[in-house]
């Protein structure tokens, strides 16, 4: 479908199945969704068990404004005004005490709920059409790759899902940031590729960082497991500065893996590769294309995946949660 300008008759088709229970994986501008109406405790069920997802990863809530996010929450802080205006639409998941018409089984339990405004013109579309608030997490089963494709979303969820709009790839490429707001302090639960500074600089002042959560504890947020965003493929991030020391890295893991595939930014291409991706050396563009890439590496059969470690700038806080999150054992 035209993704800047899609077809009503298409987006109609699509409400109305939400509306009437059933799952749509559509397109938003981080990654694409599997949504079922918020408010239908079976459409939520539905969503969980598609995926495979553990109860104790809550959903985000898609609306199409933020009039509609402020209907679903208990209240609406100064500081969800001020990240609102200056944010949305867009990539940035703001978590609130919910009003008790959001059910329980989309928030783990909690008491507070995450919501979103997607700046895809396609999910706005849809958001608009539906008219119920749309509990979305990424279109994959639980922990694997999300999807920026429909091809992605087809891989992992053909036949368990009832509808797939395909606008072509995501443009941001990995999930939101989301503040917590909750708390006495605004809380950083995950990065993004909106930068900490410059959510500080319209909120005046500093973001607490998460603290630790048990594994299977209830989160205020998705994206916050140990082990998430993972390859079929061993991921392995790289310690290595040198180009000699990359390469021994590489013949060590092909050695082990078989089929070795490598992620770099700018070091050479070792000889020990199979199956080679050339990344970006900006974090928005390697944001964009992350996902993809790792998508490529497991359709060719890799047993192990090298990644080049990325820059340690706050620019690239995003890429490095999704890679250290991925590679995690």
């Amino acid at each position: 479908m035209n993704p800047s300008a899609p077809e009503p008759e298409i987006i109609d088709s699509a409400a109305a199945v939400l509306r009437s229970g059933g799952l749509v994986a559509f397109p938003t501008e981080t990654v694409y969704g599997l949504g079922g109406n918020a408010l239908d405790t079976e459409a939520i069920s539905r969503i969980f068990a598609a995926k495979g997802r553990p109860s104790y990863n809550p959903l985000i809530v898609h609306v199409a404004d933020t009039a509609a996010a402020s209907e679903l929450a208990l209240d609406w802080p100064d500081q969800a005004v001020q990240l609102a205006d200056e944010f949305w639409p867009g990539p940035l998941t703001l978590v609130v005490h919910k009003k008790p018409i959001v059910p329980h089984s989309v928030t783990a339990g909690m008491e507070t709920v995450a919501l979103r405004v997607p700046s895809h013109p396609v999910a706005h579309a849809l958001l608009a059409a539906a008219g119920v608030p749309v509990a979305a997490p990424s279109a994959n089963r639980s922990t694997e790759i999300s999807p920026t494709t429909a091809a992605h979303v087809l891989k992992g969820l053909s036949g368990r899902i009832d509808m797939v709009l395909d606008a072509g790839e995501c443009s941001v490429g990995i999930e939101s940031t989301v503040v917590d707001l909750t708390g006495a302090e605004p809380t950083l639960l995950r990065s993004g590729t909106l930068e900490v500074a410059a959510l500080e600089a319209v909120l005046g002042k500093q973001l607490r960082l998460a603290g630790h959560f048990d594994e299977a504890a209830a989160r205020p947020a998705p994206g916050m497991l140990a082990r998430h965003y993972a390859p079929r493929a061993r991921l392995v991030l790289s310690g290595a500065a040198a180009r000699e020391e990359f390469a021994g890295e590489a013949r060590a893991l092909a050695d082990s893996a078989g089929i070795l595939g490598v992620i770099t930014i700018s070091q050479q291409i070792p000889s020990a590769a199979h199956h080679h991706v050339r990344m970006s050396a900006d974090a928005r563009e390697y944001a964009r294309d992350l996902y993809a890439a790792l998508h490529r590496m497991d359709d060719a059969g890799c047993g192990a995946i090298l990644v080049e470690r990325v820059p340690t700038d706050p620019a690239w806080a995003g890429v490095r949660d999704r890679l250290q999150r991925a590679a995690h054992p």
